[in-house]
């Protein structure tokens, strides 16, 4: 007698059969029995039974027995095989929890690597207190169940599975436990600013408010920190929201972004951005240039000094210009739309003179209050009588047929009295000399001169000469020629 098991190793709720040889003389039938299954009789012929087929259940070696009937119902043998059942995959219960309507609804999902058709049964969801709410599982789905409650975050739900009675599970499920979670926050991303941030000055910052990814509109966001007086914004529809910061300091500064906004699925209230650090510099100075006078300068008489403000190398208009030092009367003139600002000093002694342009402007970028430019010496010759000299009316005007750098021709004209012939007289513009002409009988000289633009727009020019032993000079108006 024998039993043949096929396949000796199967699945756990896969088929297998058995099947026998070899039965005892006078069996008639033979009687195959496996595990809980209903035993299966086969009719014995020519000494042989079966297949009966069964369903693998549970898992390792089991028995399959087989006893041997005769025609009477007695018992004439019996005989017995093993089967291997490998063991069903662990399948896995993913549920999450919602409240749309304010109660609470399950939504789960089963997976089986071996397949959903035989997983049928029940789905239990106990509640915290310990109350149960059940779902029918047909083929591996379960519809979402509201649990009829209002569950808050922090609690659990344990969700099991059970098997319908007589079925075979393709996996099995291990029970888990659902923890109600906590409103996400929305998430506050604080960009840092670009460019250089300085102190005093206004600085632009953005920040972008996000709920589960989706922007944020209409939501408060208030920038602080660094010292400055925080500025409330609104985001936009992009969950943008942008605001300035002024910060009083140099060094850096620790700044962040809170958000508080209502009806999203969010938490957004008092929700801060995680700080950023901004380097705070000092505000740039206006850079005062003060130019060396032209020509000789002699005590007494009246000296023309140019000055050129710049801040962050552009030039300020409308700033007051203050000319000291040497003895001499402080004058102050304002710069023109160059940054240029010309004013005259008349030196009361001869000898060195230390001279300064000290500026003060407002609606700058730049520190422009009391802002003094580098001490120049000048070096002032003592008066004489030997003589004077005068400009004349002057003007320059653009002269395309030039080169650059000069692309304007300038007439300058200035007399020397007591009129005399013969004197070189040296004219300068902008502090550089541009060029000499010798006086005419009446003592007039007259220079026909190429000016660049800085000199151009200077708005004065000086004349100087030597007259009876005596240097002498005299400063007049640069204007342009009319009609241009």
């Amino acid at each position: 007698m024998a039993v043949t098991i096929i396949p000796s190793t199967v699945a756990a709720c896969s088929n297998f059969t058995a099947l026998v040889t070899g039965a005892p003389p006078g069996a008639t039938s033979a009687v195959f029995t496996y595990d809980g299954a209903t035993p299966q009789t086969l009719p014995v012929v020519a000494g042989g039974a079966g297949p009966a087929t069964f369903t693998a259940v549970g898992s390792g070696v089991q028995l399959v027995s087989v006893s041997y009937v005769d025609a009477g119902g007695v018992v004439v043998g019996s005989d017995s095989g093993t089967v291997t059942v490998t063991a069903a995959p662990a399948g896995t219960i993913s549920t999450t929890l919602s409240a749309p309507g304010g109660t609470t609804t399950a939504t789960t999902t089963l997976t089986c690597s071996a397949g959903l058709t035989s997983v049928n049964g029940t789905l239990t969801y106990t509640l915290p207190g310990g109350a149960t709410v059940t779902a029918a599982v047909v083929n591996g789905v379960v519809a979402p169940t509201n649990l009829g409650v209002a569950l808050t975050a922090g609690q659990t739900v344990g969700v099991s599975f059970t098997p319908a009675a007589g079925s075979c599970v393709a996996c099995t499920f291990t029970p888990i436990t659902v923890t109600i979670p906590a409103a996400p926050s929305c998430l506050v991303l604080l960009l840092p600013p670009t460019g250089a941030v300085v102190a005093g000055q206004p600085t632009t910052l953005t920040a972008l408010v996000l709920c589960n990814g989706l922007p944020v509109s209409g939501a408060s966001v208030t920038f602080s920190g660094g010292g400055a007086t925080p500025v409330t914004a609104t985001t936009n529809a992009s969950g943008i929201a942008t605001g300035s910061l002024t910060f009083p300091t140099a060094g850096p500064a620790s700044v962040t972004a809170t958000v508080t906004a209502t009806n999203t699925t969010c938490s957004c209230t008092n929700v801060s951005s995680t700080p950023i650090t901004i380097n705070v510099t000092t505000q740039p100075s206006c850079l005062v240039f003060l130019l060396p006078p032209s020509g000789p300068v002699v005590a007494g008489q009246p000296t023309t000094l140019t000055a050129l403000v710049l801040c962050n190398g552009l030039p300020v208009s409308g700033a007051s210009v203050t000319f000291s030092g040497g003895g001499a009367t402080p004058v102050t003139a304002t710069t023109n739309a160059s940054g240029i600002a010309t004013g005259s000093l008349t030196f009361p002694t001869a000898g060195p003179a230390s001279v300064t342009a000290t500026v003060t402007a407002t609606n700058t970028t730049c520190s422009c209050t009391n802002v003094s430019s580098t001490p120049i010496t000048i070096n002032v010759t003592g008066g004489g009588t030997g003589g004077t000299i005068q400009v004349l009316p002057s003007c320059w005007q653009l002269n395309l047929q030039s080169p650059l750098p000069n692309p304007f021709a300038a007439t300058l004209r200035a007399r020397i009295s007591p009129a005399a012939a013969g004197v070189t007289v040296s004219f300068f513009v902008g502090g550089q000399l541009v060029g000499t002409a010798v006086t005419d009988a009446t003592g007039t000289a007259t220079l026909n001169a190429g000016l660049n633009l800085l000199q151009a727009l200077s708005g004065s020019f000086t004349a100087t000469a030597t007259v009876g032993g005596t240097p002498v000079q005299a400063t007049g108006p640069l204007p342009p020629c009319l009609p241009l």
